[in-house]
């Protein structure tokens, strides 16, 4: 089934695709590639002491992996195995990657193997220093902004967040236009224009 394209991002969102980009590109080299993801996932296993063969780090990697195949399926434009932040955004716009119809069956069991590791009392939610191991290892997230992060995402004021609060943030930060939202800062600060 073929889609119809999406209109051209805002710049609102492309500024935050900007940052989700600069959150998968781990070495900085302004491409994406398969080292990119493999890091991201030996950095998690690294920071809370699980080996490769864990059967979370091995879900996670599971999952990371069919990320970057999907990506680079869709993205890959000039078939060279990685990925450009302009690849990237045209397949946004495109309607290839992130859409309110795929959203749940993507982000929930990513979250759900990322909180798997992170939720080392294993009460379904994160507190603010969960929240910055986790996103540190995982996108290079500075501290101070993963615990804004934390603030912003636990609504109801009880110093946790779960699976269902972090769902809505990344919703909103692909599909909410508007500034201020819970979901603007959930990848820290975003680029200006």
């Amino acid at each position: 089934m073929e889609r119809s394209p999406r209109v051209s991002p805002s710049e609102f969102l492309d500024r935050k695709l900007t940052r989700r980009f600069q959150t998968y590109d781990l070495d900085g080299n302004g491409h994406l590639d398969r080292a990119d993801f493999d890091r991201a996932r030996d950095n998690l296993a690294a920071e809370y002491g699980l080996a490769a063969d864990d059967p979370r780090v091995a879900r996670l990697g599971t999952l990371m992996t069919g990320l970057w195949e999907h990506l680079l399926s869709v993205a890959d434009t000039d078939a060279d195995q990685r990925i450009s932040e302009q690849e990237y955004k045209r397949a946004f716009a495109a309607g290839l990657l992130e859409t309110p119809e795929n959203f749940d069956s993507v982000y929930q069991p990513f979250l759900e193997a990322v909180m798997a590791i992170a939720d080392t009392d294993g009460d379904g939610a994160l507190t603010a220093e969960d929240e910055v191991r986790w996103t540190r290892s995982l996108m290079a997230l500075p501290e101070a902004d993963a615990r804004e992060v934390h603030r912003r995402l636990d609504t109801d004021g009880d110093g946790r967040i779960g699976v269902r609060e972090m769902l809505s943030a990344i919703r909103e930060y692909y599909f909410d236009d508007s500034p201020g939202s819970a979901g603007e800062f959930l990848l820290g600060p975003i680029p200006r224009g």
